[in-house]
């Protein structure tokens, strides 16, 4: 066996522990709070590495083709931007969150879809294709729709200005992605780089973001129950409205797999570097722990659909 093919074993047996590495990174945040807290302001560019890799992995064709999306493209992220804003809305009020937590869980539900439903829509037999058109599509659309739903509920609790968090999304998200899919245009990076590589970076620096997160509300975790009681309802929302929303849009069965999973599984590394640039370390809560748990229902039932091929 050659160094390369060894190393994307050892990269796949990575990827599949992610969720162990997560919870991990956690402690390693709650135990020494002191040696994590300060990469607070570190956060966003974290997240732009992050971004620029996922830009790496697409080619300036691929975001041309975006212009003829399809009916399922069309149907999930109208699904993506219409129910999980307004089910976190829904879930901080009738939990009656306080209005940093209330914030970040509407920061959660209004960020654009994550890139490890591209992997968990494979698992699940769904369209991987889709996924990924999905993921594209919203993650462009985030500069506009995240701030313009955020702006919009988050009047429930305090005023925000749309156009500040606009412009921090555009520059944490859709900057490093152009220049992805720019520096893709001259250069064709070898297959192990967005296969292995990349996804290995943005799971390290998703750890790292949870780690720093809990360190800073080291002696504020006693809300993490009522939290993550609200985070596994909006994912459940998602999760569920987003296969049925699929259903009714007459979708085949591997599209509403990937719809739900898409509509379900946030960028939850971009509503924590709002939450921390915006309104302060409480707010980053939802999202660290939103990071945990989509990544434990998302799996689970991918196993349950991969043992009913579509």
């Amino acid at each position: 066996m050659t160094g390369a093919h060894r190393l994307a074993r050892w990269a796949g047996y990575a990827q599949d522990g992610f969720v162990i590495w997560v919870v991990l990174g956690a402690a390693w945040g709650y135990a020494w709070p002191e040696a994590a807290a300060p990469g607070k302001g570190w956060i966003p560019e974290a997240l732009a590495v992050v971004m620029l890799g996922m830009g790496l992995t697409l080619r300036p064709s691929d975001v041309a083709a975006l212009r003829h999306a399809g009916r399922a493209v069309l149907t999930g992220i109208g699904l993506q931007f219409l129910v999980m804003p307004l089910a976190a809305w829904g879930v901080a009020r009738t939990l009656g969150l306080p209005p940093e937590l209330a914030v970040g869980l509407l920061l959660v539900g209004a960020a654009p879809g994550g890139t490890a439903s591209n992997v968990v829509a494979f698992l699940a037999r769904g369209d991987v294709a889709l996924s990924v058109t999905m993921t594209t599509a919203s993650t462009l659309l985030a500069p506009l729709l995240t701030p313009l739903w955020v702006g919009v509920l988050a009047a429930t609790w305090i005023d925000i200005d749309p156009l500040l968090l606009a412009l921090t999304v555009a520059k944490i998200v859709l900057a490093p992605v152009a220049a992805g899919v720019l520096l893709r245009r001259w250069w064709t990076p070898a297959p192990w780089l967005p296969e292995r590589l990349l996804p290995l970076l943005s799971m390290a620096a998703i750890v790292w973001i949870v780690g720093v997160i809990t360190a800073l509300n080291h002696d504020r975790l006693g809300v993490a129950p009522l939290v993550l009681l609200a985070v596994v309802l909006v994912n459940a929302t998602g999760l569920a409205l987003g296969y049925a929303g699929a259903r009714a849009a007459g979708l085949p069965e591997r599209a509403r797999r990937t719809v739900a999973l898409e509509v379900g599984m946030q960028n939850s590394g971009l509503a924590v570097a709002l939450a921390v640039v915006h309104f302060g370390p409480l707010a980053a809560i939802p999202g660290a722990l939103f990071s945990i748990w989509h990544n434990i229902s998302g799996p689970l039932l991918a196993v349950v659909w991969r043992r009913n091929p579509p």
